[in-house]
């Protein structure tokens, strides 16, 4: 698989070299960030940072994208609380259309970044609707604080580290960094708000039901830490 990567690589140098558009299946196969095209589907609970890792993995590689370790861009709680920023790798990460995205991980926590709706594809290369469309699924799952650090222990943000459908909270991002309305300011792609329960049930704020309601749908950020 490596081999494969690494030829894929030479292919696409020698075509940008030549001036000639390099092939789709050429670009994917070097993708190094996406956002998954689909969560799960158990709301928050994800199987923790093991369950959401092999999600990442597992699209991917339908994607025909392989020779990578994935790492889903989650921090958690408590005493052993682990930073998202922390365990994605050294970066850079670029996206399928072979769109540099961010640097490094300090790069990847600036101003400077390049995660919008048009730069944060799917696997598959594709768009996620964002704020405006139809279902709107801009909220992405992070847990994190804007840095990329965990938060401290207290409110839940993490819905039980990722285990809860049910009761709790997580912190998400807009990958679209839109707000309420066009008056409203650019939001971080990875620290936006809480998720929060539907107004029968206002504490589970881990249900795919509720991660839906404010326009997300239990998504994720993925990175290749290699």
């Amino acid at each position: 698989m490596a081999t494969t990567t690494r030829m894929a690589t030479l292919v696409c140098g020698a075509l940008l070299a030549a001036g000639l558009a390099v092939p789709a299946q050429a670009q994917q196969a070097n993708t190094t960030f996406f956002i998954t095209s689909a969560g799960p589907g158990k709301g928050a609970d994800l199987g923790g940072l093991t369950g959401a890792d092999a999600h990442c993995q597992k699209l991917a590689q339908a994607a025909g994208i392989t020779g990578k370790t994935w790492r889903a861009y989650l921090s958690t709680q408590g005493a052993n609380a682990v930073n998202a920023r922390d365990r994605i790798g050294k970066g850079p990460w670029q996206n399928s259309k072979g769109l540099v995205v961010a640097k490094s991980v300090d790069d990847l926590h600036s101003p400077n970044n390049q995660l919008n709706k048009q730069n944060s594809l799917s696997e598959k290369g594709e768009v996620i609707t964002g704020r405006g469309d139809t279902p709107n699924r801009h909220d992405i799952l992070t847990g994190s604080q804007a840095d990329g650090r965990a938060f401290p222990a207290g409110d839940d943000r993490t819905c039980s580290n990722w285990t809860s459908s049910t009761t709790g909270a997580a912190m998400v991002g807009h990958h679209d960094r839109q707000g309420l309305n066009d008056s409203a300011p650019m939001l971080s792609w990875n620290s936006s708000h809480p998720s929060r329960g539907v107004q029968a049930t206002p504490t589970e704020g881990c249900t795919q039901a509720a991660l839906k309601g404010t326009g997300g749908d239990g998504l994720l950020y993925c990175f290749a830490a290699n």
